[in-house]
């Protein structure tokens, strides 16, 4: 069989230096290490992914069975924080959509351009 030891490793290593050089060898490891680090981090996001879509059948299924939504005590954390950002973010649009109306009703109130008469004002003075 083959067993990579130490001498194996030390020629492995030599060969590398003479082809990419010595001062490329940081650059080498550290792009390694990102590519590892986002491969990892990759595979993190789509197994929350997963388990967020597993989480939204089962509350679907729930609710087309006529069963109320999960109470808030038997949450996770991740759960109740996603629920808290819905909410939070239910609020912000609600905000945004009246001040919006305010805004709007304040620019219909305003003269429209050339609506303006200076010559009325004239006549008043």
């Amino acid at each position: 069989m083959m067993g990579i030891g130490f001498p194996e490793l030390m020629i492995i290593l030599v060969i590398i230096m003479i082809i990419f050089g010595a001062g490329k060898l940081p650059e080498i490891g550290s792009a390694f290490g990102r590519s590892i680090k986002n491969f990892k981090s990759s595979m993190k996001e789509a197994q929350e992914q997963d388990e967020s879509d597993q989480v939204e059948e089962g509350e679907q299924s729930s609710i087309e069975e006529g069963k109320d939504a999960t109470p808030e005590e038997n949450l996770t954390d991740e759960e109740k924080e996603k629920l808290a950002r819905k909410k939070a973010q239910e609020e912000g649009d609600a905000k945004d959509k009246a001040m919006k109306d305010a805004a709007d009703s304040f620019t219909a109130s305003l003269p429209r351009k050339g609506s303006y008469d200076f010559s009325k004002d004239q006549e008043k003075g």
